[in-house]
């Protein structure tokens, strides 16, 4: 009974060490997969030798610990053939209020995976954000979006970070494999027709975009803290995590940093559903009601419309609810 009770918890832990060692282990497949499958069938006779139980978990715990203590020894690097959109990562130096920030990337695309590189060093003045705003994009369930924040500024530039996988050459996102040690963390820093439009124009994604109500004294620290970490993955890279470490989770670890801790809620994994977290929160701008703002924040058309106008960013945002800015009428 002891043994059956111990099963369920067992089998858990025991597909997760195997498939550490199958997606994590060795490049040939062919160890991988043995050190895999010895794993597994060392469990297995554990299961039908060891008794009383208490000698199955110290066995099984055995095990487990060897394997967990290889893997979260695995380091990340920044030494690797990375696609390019991802090849460079941006960093910023302070000045006062004015910070420099090297790598923002504002690629024109004609799809996506045909474009012009180009990559740019741009100063912001700390002292002229006026708000905060994110956006959602989704791609296929509902249930699951991208989040991307960008900073308003008075003189008419946004700064949009995007949290993303950093890849190799030759590799491609993967959900599953997004929870293993295969991707790197990467802060794309971008232009809005970049980030934006590429989603909008050229990848087929449906994009909302809300108003933020935050302070502008949080909002600048916010930004100020999402550089810092730029700076340190220069230098000390991270690992990209589906459940811990993603485009949502981090934001909620940047807002923590320099705002009251709020609880954490379903809708932070289940991301797709953030918006409706953020009305009843009061966090994104609320003078609407919610079905109506969630019509007007779609701005997939806009986007579309907009193209590569040097004032997209203005374009996308006529309409919307101001949180408290001037409102765009031009």
């Amino acid at each position: 009974m002891k043994i059956a009770i111990s099963i369920p918890f067992l089998f858990v832990l025991t597909i997760w060490a195997a498939a550490c060692l199958w997606y994590d282990g060795p490049e040939s497949r062919l160890m991988a997969g043995a050190l895999s499958t010895a794993f597994v069938v060392a469990v297995i006779a554990l299961l039908f030798l060891a008794r009383p139980v208490w000698r199955l978990w110290v066995g099984f715990l055995v095990l487990f610990v060897v394997v967990q203590a290889w893997w979260l020894g695995i380091e990340p690097s920044n030494d690797r053939e990375w696609l390019v959109d991802v090849a460079r990562p941006p960093s910023a130096t302070f000045d006062g209020d004015l910070v420099t920030i090297s790598n923002v990337r504002n690629f024109h695309y004609r799809s996506e995976t045909d474009f012009d590189e180009n990559w740019e060093t741009r100063t912001y003045d700390l002292s002229q954000i006026r708000g905060l705003d994110i956006y959602l994009s989704y791609w296929g369930s509902p249930m699951i979006a991208h989040t991307i924040m960008s900073w308003d500024f008075a003189d008419g530039q946004h700064l949009a970070v995007s949290i993303e996988t950093r890849k190799e050459v030759g590799e491609e996102y993967s959900a599953i494999l997004g929870f293993f040690r295969q991707f790197e963390l990467y802060y794309v820093a971008a232009d809005e027709r970049d980030l934006i439009g590429l989603r909008t124009n050229h990848r087929g994604e449906d994009v909302y975009l809300y108003r933020m109500t935050t302070p502008v004294p949080r909002a600048r620290a916010l930004l100020v803290n999402y550089l810092e970490t730029m700076n340190q993955l220069v230098s000390k890279p991270r690992w990209y995590n589906a459940l811990l470490h993603n485009c949502t989770t981090v934001i909620r670890q940047h807002a923590q940093h320099v705002a009251a801790q709020r609880p954490f809620d379903w809708r932070i994994i289940v991301n797709g559903y953030i918006d409706e977290l953020g009305y009843e929160r009061g966090t994104i701008d609320t003078s609407l009601p919610f079905e109506e703002l969630r019509r007007k924040s779609n701005i997939t058309e806009k986007g579309k419309a907009a193209g590569t106008s040097p004032d997209f960013s203005q374009q996308i945002r006529k309409g919307l609810p101001t949180a408290g800015r001037e409102p765009l009428t031009n």
